[in-house]
């Protein structure tokens, strides 16, 4: 006896194709879409976070993140983050500030625009030193978090904006970056 679905031809599917069930479940360990890039990003995380002993909270799903840390009755400190999971440039650099901020010393540079400043400058080097990507969109969101933190210090009272920050401050208000092309080996 015959089926409606028996008289249904099926319709011919890519050979690159993947399941819907193994799309919601894939993790990036065992992506069969995984690329070198991506590759090298898990590979920077992995690193960074062993290197300076932070472990992440959460993967945000947003472009934000947040450093802190937690010092424990028996003297001993948890490092921990959150941050969006480093899968192209933007997203690297933010999972970098962050790791930059345990990196440096959290509260070590007053005031706390300074701090960001000295954290972005390390997420900049560590991409440079793992050879991402610093694109026009790093570089904005650089801009623009430097600006937010110096806005911010000055409506809380600050007198005068720190050496490096008055470097990259203009007339207009607006954090400019020398552009220099980086040469690739």
């Amino acid at each position: 006896m015959l089926t409606l679905w028996d008289l249904i031809a099926p319709r011919p599917r890519s050979k690159t194709a993947i399941p819907l069930a193994a799309n919601m479940v894939r993790s990036t360990r065992t992506s069969p879409r995984a690329t070198p890039m991506r590759d090298r990003y898990d590979l920077m995380a992995r690193r960074m976070l062993g290197e300076h002993a932070v472990r992440v909270r959460k993967w945000r799903s947003s472009m934000s993140g947040v450093a802190w840390q937690v010092t424990y009755r028996d003297g001993t400190v948890a490092r921990l983050i959150e941050s969006p999971r480093p899968r192209g440039p933007v997203s690297a650099a933010i999972f970098l500030h962050e790791i930059g901020h345990h990196a440096i010393g959290l509260a070590r540079f007053r005031p706390r625009c300074l701090e960001e400043y000295h954290a972005w400058m390390f997420a900049l080097d560590q991409m440079d030193r793992w050879n991402l990507n610093i694109t026009h969109g790093v570089r904005a969101r650089v801009r623009e978090s430097l600006q937010h933190a110096v806005d911010k210090a000055r409506r809380r009272g600050l007198a005068r904006v720190p050496g490096e920050l008055a470097e990259l401050l203009h007339g207009d208000g607006l954090i400019r970056f020398q552009s220099t092309p980086r040469v690739r080996p």
